[in-house]
C-alpha cells in the first residue's frame, strides 16, 4: 500500500456499494470518489482526502489517520431524499469497512449535516459528511 487513504475510500466505496437499499436510491455509478460537483442526482461523492501520519508501529507498520469526506447530492425529493441516503449511509458505515490491505485500529463513524440550496427553483440539498480511521499499513 502506498497510499492509505486510497485504500481506505476503496473500501468505504465498496461497503455502499454493497447495500442493495442504498443503489435502489443511488446507482453504483453514482457513487464515486472525485470532485465534489455531481454530474448526476442523486449522488454520493468521496472527496477530499486528508491523511496526518502519527508515526510507526511495531513491525515497521506506518500509522495513518485518514478522513474521507462523503457529499451527498439530490434534487428529487430534496432535503427528505438527501436525509434517506444520508442515514442509509451513517448504518453502512456503522462499522469499520473491510479493507483487503491494512488494519483499521480506530474508526470514526460519519454523521451529516446537510444544506439546502436557498434558490427555490433549484431545490439542491447537499449532504457532508466525513469517514475517519487509524490505518496500520506497510509498504
Amino acid at each position: 500500500m502506498i497510499d492509505p487513504s486510497v485504500t481506505f475510500q476503496t473500501a468505504l466505496r465498496a461497503a455502499l456499494i454493497g447495500n442493495s437499499a442504498l443503489t435502489a436510491l443511488v446507482p453504483a455509478d453514482s457513487i464515486r470518489a472525485g470532485s465534489t460537483r455531481p454530474d448526476g442526482l442523486p449522488t454520493i461523492i468521496l472527496a477530499n482526502p486528508q491523511t496526518i501520519h502519527l508515526g510507526r508501529a511495531s513491525g515497521g507498520a506506518y500509522v495513518t489517520r485518514c478522513a474521507i469526506d462523503l457529499h451527498i447530492w439530490a434534487i428529487d425529493g430534496g432535503a427528505d431524499l438527501a436525509r434517506q441516503i444520508g442515514a442509509l449511509v451513517a448504518t453502512t458505515l456503522w462499522d469499520a469497512p473491510a479493507m483487503p490491505e491494512g488494519l483499521i485500529t480506530e474508526y470514526t463513524r460519519p454523521s451529516f449535516t446537510y444544506l439546502r440550496d436557498p434558490d427555490p427553483e433549484r431545490a439542491f440539498t447537499h449532504g457532508i459528511g466525513s469517514a475517519e480511521a487509524v490505518i496500520h499499513w506497510s509498504l
